[in-house]
């Protein structure tokens, strides 16, 4: 098996922390306010860190493909996040956090079962 099927329990992660992050910065309490998520200020660090998993996440996501055990997911986990991109950059604001939440989950199933499939390896 090999150490990249390994590292998705950390993606797995960064997925709940995303989910926590577009809630803060999307969410319901801001939808109701008319805040713009823009001029909330986003940390600096923060978005270092965020900006940098997100790379190393398509890059995973990429390397997968090349793997037997993960390459139905990592393309399935491709498929997700480019239609999650076309679909919120053509809505309001307001449906945003609701693709954002789907394509979330879609994509933590998709890392569980990455994780299951692991485990049967071992």
């Amino acid at each position: 098996m090999s150490l990249l099927v390994l590292l998705a329990p950390l993606f797995l992660v960064f997925e709940v922390w995303q989910l926590v992050l577009s809630e803060r910065y999307l969410g319901i309490k801001q939808i109701a306010r008319g805040a713009d998520p823009r001029a909330l200020g986003l940390g600096e660090t923060t978005a270092f860190f965020w900006s940098s998993t997100i790379i190393l996440y398509w890059v995973w996501m990429l390397l997968l493909l090349a793997l037997p055990i993960g390459r139905v997911v990592g393309l399935a986990l491709l498929v997700i996040s480019v239609a999650g991109y076309l679909l919120r950059r053509g809505c309001p604001l307001k449906w945003v956090l609701v693709i954002l939440t789907f394509e979330g989950a879609f994509r933590i199933g998709m890392l569980l079962s990455l994780c299951g499939l692991a485990w049967r390896q071992i």
